[in-house]
């Protein structure tokens, strides 16, 4: 799952950050991401992005797997956060496709043999074309899986025939997680392994529980999961991601913190309806 980060008006709020570690692992929740886009790794320094993947680390303390986001746009700027994590322990180091600049697919590859090259650790490669502006190529994913270090992709394009096209050119070299929760069985019945949930932050349960199903091979279960919770996964996503989400956890009384600018608050009315879907879903 893609954990939150807690935010006081002084910085990162740790103690917060541990309760909500230990709520994940109670769940069910197999790793935790840390400093992803959920996270609002984009508004931390690198200070605090540091300390906080190390903290994660510190805390989880080896009982579920730790995969910091490390990804920038500057290709050196990724490598040293890479070396940072990597210091502390974490299992694995998700990087998302250089965003702004818009790199061509050899760029792609440039960028992501440059860090596999100095590093020690797994990376999971991080495709969110909505949000950086540039996607891989099918082309580009076999060549980058034929890195020993380079075992996975978190997919979040939402292009099923791609998806299926990478899964059937990649095989066992290239592990696929879903970044979509609305997907997670569609996704896995392809052959996904799983997801990086963000709707894990408000029911780790119930995320888990999907995700069992479909790698128990029980789809028909999987499906009737997803499908209870398809409103709430929408309006999870009603404004940009993490803004309803964390939203949704201090309606519950989680006290995560507002997101930083330039994200802001929800819109009213968009404000109603995540009520109104949390009530329906029982959470609230």
């Amino acid at each position: 799952m893609a954990i939150v980060t807690p935010f006081t008006d002084s910085g990162v709020d740790f103690p917060k950050l541990a309760e909500l570690i230990d709520e994940q692992i109670a769940g069910g929740t197999a790793a935790i991401t840390i400093c992803g886009t959920t996270g609002e790794s984009s508004t931390q320094t690198l200070e605090e992005h540091e300390r906080t993947v190390d903290f994660c680390v510190k805390h989880v303390a080896g009982r579920v797997k730790v995969i910091a986001g490390v990804g920038s746009n500057d290709t050196v700027a990724a490598l040293e956060l890479s070396l940072a994590a990597e210091k502390s322990g974490a299992d694995a180091l998700m990087h998302v496709t250089p965003y702004y600049n818009k790199a061509t697919q050899r760029g792609l590859i440039a960028h992501y043999l440059y860090i596999a090259e100095r590093v020690k650790t797994p990376i999971i490669l991080y495709n969110v074309p909505g949000r950086t502006g540039v996607t891989f190529k099918v082309e580009t994913y076999k060549e980058l899986s034929k890195h020993p270090l380079i075992n996975g992709t978190k997919e979040a394009s939402g292009d099923f025939p791609f998806i299926a096209s990478v899964l059937a050119e990649c095989g066992d070299d290239l592990n696929v997680w879903s970044g979509d929760d609305n997907v997670i069985v569609p996704m896995m019945a392809l052959g996904a392994k799983g997801v990086i949930s963000v709707a894990a932050n408000i029911m780790p349960r119930a995320i888990a529980d999907i995700a069992a199903a479909c790698l128990a091979g029980d789809f028909k279960t999987g499906a009737e999961l997803q499908l209870k919770y398809t409103d709430l996964l929408d309006k999870l996503f009603i404004e940009v991601n993490p803004i309803p989400v964390k939203t949704a956890m201090n309606l519950m009384g989680k006290n995560v913190g507002k997101t930083r600018l330039p994200l802001c608050g929800m819109e009213p009315g968009n404000l109603e309806k995540l009520k109104v879907s949390l009530r329906n879903a029982g959470l609230l």
